[in-house]
């Protein structure tokens, strides 16, 4: 069985597109571009925790935000320093030699002590990606090459064309022309009916016989069509499973990612946005304490962090960061507004939450609780513990037939031991009378059972604990590529949607932050007009969304892979006086 198996691979069959495929899924990119509003919330952290389902998502929340998002912004627009973005027409038709000798201009210092990749690595990179898609399966899926062709070398992006093919299985691939179904092909027009007449069976003047044309081999007529598809789809989109996005764009994330050392790293803690209100009381007495509520929005992103520069620090799985957050939805429909307004708030939330923990640099944690009495003092009226409810008289369950009858003494013959001689005999001449065992304990293991190497569930409940931590030990929290002396920071989201790629980059003031804290915010003049309008203390959160790019086609993962370029080498940078656009 197997060797059939290599030898259908070997040979390179190809078999006919599979039948009943399901219809595709529709491509609709979620459109929710939000714009600066003049007119803010009273307070935004209580209105952001009034929040409890999704769907309950609104513009008014992005309004309450000062969210401005510039949609389908070009690449020079999405990175604050265009000079760091390579420009391809430059590097077509330079040899891999005249490359090597253009890396002292084209190299830059990283502020991990090392440099930027080569011009030769950049290189082999757009080279790989500019392979055709079903030319890179054959590679894949070890099909022999067409006749004639050698089979393409995918290098370093090998397991972003696996993925890519994994992906194919769902998706229609948008590089090659939709397949049109058997049935719906044109059938060529019929030929035309040969003449019966005498005259028109000799042959022309200089035309080959008729047993020669048929019999003789026409160097020049076309072979046979190969097959232009190696893969089909063969499920529908909304059907794939969600690790597979994630890993696709994971997989072209680390492709340009990993020479600059860095690496996309699962979270070890669940990534959360984290709100705290301002202090208020809870009554109409002045005098009474202050309080405050904490919440908190999950968020299924995980983080680009840069890599150690000790073996031992790597080993431990230390990382510093995070520098930007990778965001894949598997979310495939958008037929109203609500769906998009709930697909940009979770880009939104990966943001801030790498703003939070970009902002931990230097700071101790601070765990929501700690030093309040409800957090230290004991339960149950600050007793010392000890059994509650049922556990103190160890009543037993209603129903119960092993249980004690009331009024029966525990100390009768049934309770006591008997031994393994006289128990058969007990046992015949009682027979159909109910026996009376001692009291089964509500609470804890029966002795019969291993003691519990881990407290129960029931026990960690009763212990006075502080919320669980937000924080990661094993990573160095740092604002790695921020520019120092501003009251912001530009924050990067890499998001997918279906088989598309975006760049987000979101600046994020650090007022902002402080509100969200617990801090009070207050209400400027923005002295925007001859009115001055009134803004928010930390004024707006400014956003640049670059185009959405479809990853199955050559030109636009190329262009997805000079802003990601562009974008590493802007965040890696070593630390100076930079001029920034669109400050």
């Amino acid at each position: 069985m197997f060797g059939s198996l290599v030898t259908v691979v070997q040979t390179g069959e190809l078999g006919p597109p599979p039948k009943d495929v399901p219809p595709p899924t529709p491509i609709r990119l979620p459109q929710c571009n939000p714009e600066l509003s003049r007119d803010p919330q009273p307070s935004l952290v209580r209105f952001l925790q009034q929040l409890q389902r999704p769907a309950e998502l609104s513009e008014a929340h992005f309004a309450a935000l000062g969210v401005h998002v510039h949609a389908d912004a070009p690449a020079e627009d999405v990175l604050p320093d265009p000079s760091y973005l390579p420009v391809f027409s430059e590097w077509e038709g330079v040899s891999l030699d005249e490359a090597a000798r253009r890396d002292e201009t084209f190299r830059r210092p990283l502020c991990n002590k090392g440099k930027s990749p080569d011009a030769r690595f950049f290189l082999e990179r757009r080279d790989e990606l500019s392979l055709p898609n079903q030319a890179a399966f054959r590679t894949v899926r070890r099909v022999k090459p067409p006749q004639g062709k050698q089979q393409p070398r995918l290098g370093n992006s090998y397991e972003f064309y696996k993925q890519m093919e994994l992906m194919a299985s769902y998706w229609d691939d948008t590089s090659l022309p939709p397949l049109v179904p058997e049935d719906d092909e044109e059938e060529p027009p019929p030929l035309p009916p040969r003449p019966t007449d005498a005259s028109s069976e000799q042959p022309a003047a200089g035309a080959a016989p008729e047993s020669n044309a048929r019999s003789e081999a026409d160097p020049e007529a076309k072979p046979e069509k190969e097959p232009q598809r190696t893969t089909y789809r063969t499920s529908a989109g909304s059907q794939m499973p969600a690790e597979f996005r994630h890993n696709f764009v994971s997989a072209f994330v680390r492709l340009i990612a990993y020479p600059f050392g860095c690496n996309i790293i699962p979270p070890r803690v669940e990534p959360r946005l984290q709100l705290l209100s301002p202090p208020f009381r809870r009554s109409s007495n002045s005098k009474g304490p202050f309080s405050q509520t904490a919440s908190y929005f999950p968020s299924g992103c995980v983080f680009l962090c840069k890599s150690p520069l000790t073996r031992e620090a790597a080993r431990s799985g230390i990382v510093e960061g995070p520098i930007a957050a990778v965001s894949a939805r598997n979310t495939t429909n958008f037929n109203s507004p609500a769906d998009s307004n709930i697909d940009f708030g979770r880009e939104l939330v990966a943001a801030l939450i790498t703003a939070q923990h970009r902002a931990r640099e230097g700071q101790p944690e601070k765990r929501f609780g700690e030093g309040k009495w409800w957090a230290t003092e004991k339960r149950w009226g600050g007793g010392e513990g000890g059994p509650i409810g049922r556990e103190v008289d160890g009543d037993s369950v209603v129903g119960d037939k092993d249980a004690a009858a009331p009024g029966e003494s525990e100390n009768t013959e049934a309770s006591k031991p008997v031994s393994s001689s006289s128990s058969s005999s007990s046992s015949s001449h009682q027979k159909g009378k109910p026996s009376s065992l001692p009291l089964i304990p509500m609470r804890g293991q029966p002795v019969s059972k291993k003691p519990r190497k881990n407290m129960s569930i029931y026990d960690s409940y009763r212990m006075v604990r502080l919320p669980s931590s937000n924080w990661d030990k094993k990573t160095v929290y740092a604002p790695i590529g921020k520019v120092k002396g501003v009251e912001y920071d530009d924050v990067f989201v890499l998001s997918s949607l279906f088989h598309h790629f975006s760049v987000l980059r979101v600046r994020v003031p650090r007022k902002l932050l402080d509100v969200l804290g617990g801090e009070w915010e207050g209400i400027v003049e923005a002295g925007i007009g001859a009115e001055g309008e009134k803004l928010r203390s930390w004024g707006k959160l400014e956003m640049w969304r670059s185009r959405w790019f479809d990853l199955f086609i050559v030109e636009e993962r190329l262009e997805a892979m000079r802003l990601l370029w562009g974008m590493m080498a802007w965040v890696m940078r070593v630390d100076e006086d930079v001029v920034m656009k669109n400050t």
